[in-house]
């Protein structure tokens, strides 16, 4: 059995709240029962797996998201030969080690101890009162997040074998944690056995990728130049004038995907949560500067005189509030970041369909992270010489805090928080009754009410009151959105459908 999940983005504590170590004593209770159920096979008998392979696919410690960056002279874009660098790196990895160590003592116990399952019995049931261990091995590929760990050299070795240790990993640590899958013989022979393709999907995002796994890119500049700064900023300038709720929601910034919704998102927070004019145009406009100065930053330059499209207009326009449409602002950054990806939607699932290990149906799985939108989508169903062949793409969502953009009223700059969780299991052979895969994404509401939360706009009035609690007859008709059909195709409707 694999199980995959993705974008932890353990940190330092110094920036935004991560899940609760609650959450992965939660995964290791699903380990459990998917071990059990995976245990059934396709005849009806019971018969232990051999193995659980659990693969972290990226972003797991997030080094990038660090206010320590701030009072520091390196930069993720420096020589990553530097000792500066290096030296930073290191602090941050072994603080977010020591901030999450509940957490990660979830993931040394279930390698330490396995998984532990009843033998079968003669007759294929499982024996009463007896257990034995099932082995988990732990695989750690990196992402955009923490793709210093990538790094070759003695250095860095020292670091991998630190999160080995913590972690509990199987991955071989005195060699850069893989990007790719065939940057390990294990993986590859993991993936093989489970007919799965997985990568973190950073490849994709031309803000967070630039073809070389071993430096730096735009989101890092992002992140650090400008959210980092950010929070810092407003709470040295305004943190006594602020209300508390716009405080603690700036503290989530971070938590916005993807990272150039983030204007939407501050707008919006202010309108609820800042009642005085004056205060959300002195946030704004300590936004605008640090976006001008992003804007200016060499690193970001260096990329407008190479890149295809221009990059640097259009985060103008994405970034800052004076730059901002009129109308359909949210709208356009998205499509804009879709375009520069060469696709038409947010969703990855396209790139999946030119994966070679997709064309070539080596693999019926393709799985990536990084979007933090777990999904699953068809994409082909094969049928010859008897054989089926049914492929699809799947996202590993995250395990973190999630704010989504309401669909309703989006010139409203609404968004409704959750934390997330995700887990993908692929099961091989005859486990699982010969089911291939079996998916999970547990969501809990955040209390909205939690600190004071104002309203400066007029809101939506509710239209409930003097109406009937049920209507006497449900109106039989096609939903309000549906296309009616042309009269020449309901000439070759039958009578009786």
């Amino acid at each position: 059995m694999l199980v995959i999940i993705s974008d932890l983005h353990l940190t330092d504590g110094t920036s935004g709240t991560t899940i609760s170590a609650g959450a992965f004593q939660l995964l290791a209770e699903r380990l459990s029962d998917l071990a059990f159920s995976a245990s059934r096979r396709r005849d009806g008998s019971y018969r232990p797996i051999e193995r659980i392979d659990l693969v972290l696919l990226g972003d797991i410690l997030d080094v990038v998201r660090s206010t320590q960056w701030l009072n520091s002279r390196a930069r993720p874009w420096d020589d990553t030969k530097s000792p500066e660098l290096f030296d930073i790196v290191s602090r941050i990895t072994g603080e977010t080690l020591g901030n999450n160590e509940q957490a990660l003592s979830e993931f040394r116990k279930l390698a330490q101890q396995g998984i532990s399952l009843p033998p079968a019995t003669r007759e294929g049931r499982p024996a009463n009162g007896e257990t034995h261990s099932v082995p988990v091995r732990i695989h750690y590929m990196v992402g955009n997040h923490d793709w210093f760990y990538h790094l070759p050299g003695e250095q860095y070795n020292g670091l991998r074998r630190q999160i080995a240790t913590h972690l509990g990993l199987a991955t071989y640590a005195d060699a850069p944690f893989p990007h790719e899958i065939w940057e390990s013989n294990e993986l590859v022979q993991v993936m093989r056995r489970h007919k799965v393709f997985a990568r973190h999907g950073d490849v994709y995002d031309p803000f967070n990728y630039e073809g070389d796994r071993d430096a730096s890119s735009l989101g890092d500049v992002i992140v650090l130049e400008l959210l980092s700064r950010f929070g810092v900023q407003v709470a040295q300038q305004l943190g006594d004038e602020l209300p508390s709720s716009a405080l603690a929601g700036l503290r989530e910034i971070d938590n916005i995907r993807p990272l150039l919704m983030i204007p939407v998102w501050i707008e919006g927070l202010l309108e609820r949560s800042c009642p005085q004019p004056s205060i959300r145009k002195e946030v704004k406009r300590i936004w605008d500067e640090l976006a001008d100065e992003f804007l200016e930053h060499p690193f970001v330059q260096q990329r407008d005189t190479w890149c295809p499209v221009d990059i640097v207009d259009g985060l103008q326009k994405a970034l800052k509030f004076s730059r901002r449409l009129s109308v359909g602002w949210a709208s356009w950054i998205a499509q804009w970041m879709a375009e520069l990806r060469g696709a038409n939607k947010n969703s990855y699932y396209q790139h999946a369909l030119a994966e070679q290990d997709f064309r070539n149906r080596r693999a019926k799985h393709i799985v990536y992270g990084h979007t933090h939108h777990a999904e699953v989508v068809p994409l082909d169903a094969s049928y010859a010489d008897g054989y089926v062949l049914h492929q699809a793409y799947f996202n590993a969502g995250t395990w973190r805090r999630v704010h989504q953009q309401t669909e309703f009223a989006p010139r409203e700059h609404e968004f409704i928080a959750t934390d997330t969780m995700t887990y993908l299991a692929f099961f091989k052979d005859d486990e699982r009754s010969g089911r291939p895969y079996e998916t999970w994404t547990g969501t809990l509401g955040v209390n909205p009410y939690k600190g004071d939360t104002y309203r400066v706009d007029v809101g939506k009035k509710s239209n409930a009151s003097g109406q009937p609690i049920s209507t006497p007859k449900v109106p039989l008709r096609s939903p309000h959105f549906a296309v009616p059909l042309a009269p020449s195709s309901l000439s070759h409707v039958s009578p009786n459908g």
